[in-house]
C-alpha cells in the first residue's frame, strides 16, 4: 500500500531526478540499459502489484516467475480495452488498488460517446515531460530563447490541454525561460494572446491540433496578423497530415526550416507521449514524401505514416501481425498495450542504412545541424486500425454515424452503409464528410441532404464528447453527399464494405 509519506517522497524524487539530470543524459539511458531488461522489470513489478493484472494473468494461467527473458515475455498476451481495461474497476487497475495513489484524472471518449478514465501521478507527468524538453531543446532551442508556449489543446477533463500545460510549466521549472498561457481552443483568446504578447518573447509555441492551427493561422492572416514576425513554432498531435500540409503552414507562418519549427506528438490519453518528432524524423518523411517508391519499400505503403524517435526505456514497442504493442508506466500501467494502431518498428542504425542506399546522407542533409540528431528508435504508425478517423484530435467513430441514420423517416431513405471520411481542399483545410447509400429506388434531393446532415450532426455532439469539445464548431457540421444504391466507387455490390476510408 502506498501512504501519505511514501507518496510525499516519490514526488520528492521524481522531481529532483528530473531537475537535476540533462537530457542528454535520460535519452542516453537505452546505451546502459537493455530496453528488453526494462520491460521485463516493469511487467513484475506491475504483476506483484496492479490488482486487475494479477487478475488478468490469473485467468490467462500464467504464473508471473515463469516469465523469466524476453522471449517469455513475447508470450503474453495482448492488453486491449475490451479484454482489460473494460474488465475491471478504476482502482483495480491502479497500483495496490488504490485511485489515490495518483494525484489526477484525464478523460478519452470511447465509440459509445462513454468516457474512459485514465489516472496518473505527478512523476508519471515528468515522464513524459522529457518528450516536450526534447522538442523543446533540440527543435526549437528553448533553452536559450524566451518563449511563449501558448496551450491551444482543449482545456478540462480532456487529457491533451492539462498534460501538456503541466510538461511545458515543469520546463520552466528546469529553468527554460518559458512562459505559458492556456487559451484552449478558444480562437479570438489564441490570436489577442499571440498578438498583445508576442513581442515580448523570441519566438512563439502554438501547441494544438493540426486543422486546429491552421485555422488559427488562416483567420490570423485575414486579420493582418504578421505571423513572421513572432517566430512562429508548432507542436501538434491528434492527427497524420501530409508534408505537403506542413510546407504550406510553414510558408504562411513564414518558417525558414519546418524540420526546426515542427514537431508532432504520437501520444494517447492511455499513456501519455509515445514519442515524438525531431528534426531528423521530419527531415526523412520530407525526403520520402518526394519519392514514395522509397516509402514503399520502407513502410510497405506509398502513404506516408506519422514518423517519430521513441525513448525504448520510457515507452517499449513491439510489433505483432502489422499491429503495434507498447509496455509502459503510468498510474493505469500497461504491459504489452494494443492501442489498435498500425505501423512497426525501425531501429537508428537501419533507418539510416536503408537510406543511404536511397541516397539520404546524414552528414550531406542541408536542413539539418548536429542539433537534434540522436540514436533513437523510430516508430511509425498509419492509424486506428478499428476503423475510426481522426478530427481535430477527436476519433469519430461509424457506430456515431450509424445512430443518426437510424432514426425514423431518414431510416427509410438509406441502407444504412456509408463511408467517414476527412477529406482537405485546396487549401489543405480538413473537413469530415459522410457519403451515405440510399436505399434502392431513393432518389437523392436537398431536403434528405439537410435532414441528414442535421440528424448526423447531432448524434455526434450527443455520442461523442471529443468530437464536441475538440473540433471548432464552425468544422463540426459534416459535408454529406448521397449515392445511388449500389454505386460503383463506393458502395459495390458483392464487396465487403468498409464504413472508413483513408
Amino acid at each position: 500500500m502506498i501512504n501519505p509519506e511514501q507518496k510525499r517522497h516519490y514526488a520528492i524524487e521524481a522531481l529532483s531526478n528530473f531537475l537535476n539530470t540533462p537530457l542528454d543524459t535520460q535519452l542516453q539511458r537505452q546505451c546502459t540499459i537493455e530496453p528488453t531488461v526494462a520491460a521485463l522489470k516493469l511487467f513484475n513489478n506491475v504483476a506483484a502489484t496492479v490488482p486487475a493484472y494479477k487478475t488478468f494473468l490469473s485467468q490467462n494461467s500464467i504464473n508471473p516467475a515463469s516469465i523469466q527473458t524476453y522471449k517469455d515475455f513475447q508470450t503474453l498476451p495482448a492488453l486491449t480495452k475490451q479484454n482489460y481495461l473494460q474488465k475491471h474497476s478504476l482502482a483495480d487497475l491502479c497500483r495496490y488498488g488504490q485511485i489515490e495513489s495518483s494525484d489526477m484524472i484525464a478523460v478519452s471518449s470511447g465509440s459509445t460517446g462513454k468516457p474512459t478514465f485514465w489516472c496518473r501521478f505527478f512523476s508519471d507527468e515528468l515522464e513524459i515531460t522529457t518528450r516536450f524538453e526534447q522538442i523543446f531543446h533540440d527543435s526549437f532551442f528553448a533553452d536559450t530563447r524566451r518563449t511563449l508556449a501558448v496551450i491551444c489543446f482543449t482545456l478540462g477533463t480532456w487529457v491533451g490541454g492539462m498534460f501538456t500545460t503541466n510538461c511545458c510549466r515543469y520546463l520552466a521549472m528546469k529553468g527554460y525561460p518559458i512562459t505559458v498561457i492556456t487559451p484552449g481552443n478558444n480562437k479570438e483568446e489564441i490570436l489577442r494572446v499571440v498578438s498583445e504578447l508576442g513581442a515580448n518573447f523570441e519566438q512563439v509555441i502554438l501547441l494544438g491540433y493540426p486543422p486546429f492551427l491552421k485555422d488559427v493561422i488562416d483567420t490570423g492572416i485575414t486579420r493582418d496578423i504578421s505571423w513572421h514576425q513572432y517566430n512562429i513554432k508548432l507542436v501538434t498531435a491528434g492527427e497524420v497530415f501530409s508534408e505537403e500540409w506542413r510546407s504550406l503552414v510553414a510558408q504562411r507562418i513564414g518558417s525558414q526550416n519546418p524540420c526546426y519549427d515542427f514537431a508532432s506528438l504520437y501520444g494517447t490519453a492511455d499513456a501519455g507521449v509515445l514519442g515524438n518528432e525531431t528534426p531528423l524524423s521530419i527531415s526523412i518523411r520530407r525526403f520520402l514524401a518526394e519519392k514514395p517508391e522509397v516509402a514503399r519499400a520502407l513502410f510497405g505503403e506509398s502513404r506516408l505514416p506519422t514518423l517519430v524517435q521513441y525513448d525504448p526505456i520510457s515507452r517499449f514497442f513491439e510489433v505483432e501481425d502489422g499491429t503495434l504493442l507498447f509496455s509502459g508506466d503510468n498510474g493505469i500501467p500497461l504491459i504489452r498495450y494494443n492501442i489498435l494502431d498500425n505501423g512497426g518498428v525501425i531501429t537508428y542504425d537501419a533507418m539510416l542504412e536503408f537510406l543511404v542506399q536511397w541516397g539520404f546522407n546524414l552528414t550531406e542533409a542541408p536542413d539539418l545541424s548536429s542539433r537534434g540528431i540522436r540514436n533513437l528508435p523510430f516508430v511509425y504508425v498509419f492509424g486506428r486500425s478499428n476503423f475510426t478517423v481522426s478530427y481535430f484530435g477527436a476519433n469519430i467513430y461509424p457506430e456515431n454515424v450509424t445512430v443518426g441514420l437510424e432514426v425514423p423517416e431518414i431510416r427509410e431513405w438509406v441502407t444504412g452503409k456509408f463511408v467517414l471520411q476527412v477529406i482537405e481542399d485546396r487549401d489543405k483545410n480538413r473537413h469530415l464528410t459522410v457519403t451515405v447509400e440510399l436505399a434502392p429506388n431513393i432518389q437523392a434531393s436537398e431536403d434528405k441532404q439537410q435532414a441528414i446532415t442535421t440528424s448526423i450532426l447531432t448524434q455526434l455532439r450527443r455520442l461523442n464528447s471529443e468530437f464536441a469539445n475538440y473540433v471548432p464548431v464552425e468544422y463540426q457540421t459534416p459535408l454529406i453527399t448521397l449515392k445511388p444504391h449500389g454505386d460503383a466507387e463506393y458502395f459495390p455490390i458483392g464487396v465487403k464494405h468498409r464504413y472508413t476510408r483513408a
